[in-house]
């Protein structure tokens, strides 16, 4: 695992002198902290995004939403939800699980106006998803798509920790159990709304430090135990 991301380090660096000046290229220039980092001296943003599917290729973002967990603590005030403008209708079938219809979007910007907010605020911190291949693999095809470059970061996917914690403990793994407000109520924290992408963003973070708290290490976990890549 640490050999594999290691590899970002130097995967960043060649993307930061490949760039073309702009957004992605000023997100590559900032540092993150180094893979042998306690978790607890690292800069994170939770973040979450409601699409029109799971495709990036056939697909499109509706939605951001992200906050930061910096010291330990989730930064409720620095919480955002960012809506974006498809360039294609909404499908009727998404569209009643995330509620957002074309009426709601219509006057938001489009993407290539609003990645640049995410990626400023991804700017040398760690993301945390529950399920983060959604993420990567749309923040990446976006950055790919827009500035001809991926996005090329550790994650912290909290469904999978969570799914090695409870492998740990030799507690059966059935479907469901592994839903973000399934995991949430292990670990006595309140149910939230399910798909707005704030929300999903703040419960995946107070998640994330259930998880580590109750990880019951003698020292802090590092970064390179917890992220994947």
């Amino acid at each position: 695992m640490l050999r594999h991301l290691l590899g970002f380090d130097m995967t960043r660096r060649m993307f930061w002198l490949m760039a073309k000046p702009g957004p992605l290229r000023d997100y590559y220039r900032m540092d993150y902290a180094t893979l042998d980092t306690a978790w607890c001296e690292v800069d994170y943003l939770a973040i979450d995004l409601e699409t029109t599917g799971l495709d990036p290729t056939k697909h499109e973002i509706l939605s951001f939403g992200f906050v930061p967990i910096r010291d330990g603590a989730v930064r409720l005030g620095e919480a955002r939800h960012l809506l974006v403008r498809p360039t294609r209708p909404i499908p009727e079938e998404t569209a009643v699980i995330h509620g957002l219809l074309d009426g709601h979007l219509e006057s938001a910007p489009p993407l290539d106006a609003v990645l640049p907010e995410v990626l400023e605020a991804l700017s040398g911190r760690v993301p945390v998803a529950h399920y983060a291949p959604v993420e990567r693999r749309f923040l990446t095809a976006a950055c790919q798509s827009l500035y001809g470059l991926p996005l090329t970061v550790p994650y912290v996917d909290t469904l999978r920790l969570e799914s090695r914690m409870m492998e740990r403990a030799q507690r059966s793994v059935v479907p469901g159990t592994l839903r973000l407000n399934a995991a949430r109520e292990r670990y006595g924290l309140p149910r939230y709304k399910a798909h707005n992408a704030m929300m999903d963003a703040i419960a995946a973070a107070e998640l994330f430090l259930a998880q580590v708290d109750h990880m019951g290490t003698k020292k802090p976990p590092r970064l390179d135990e917890l992220a994947t890549g």
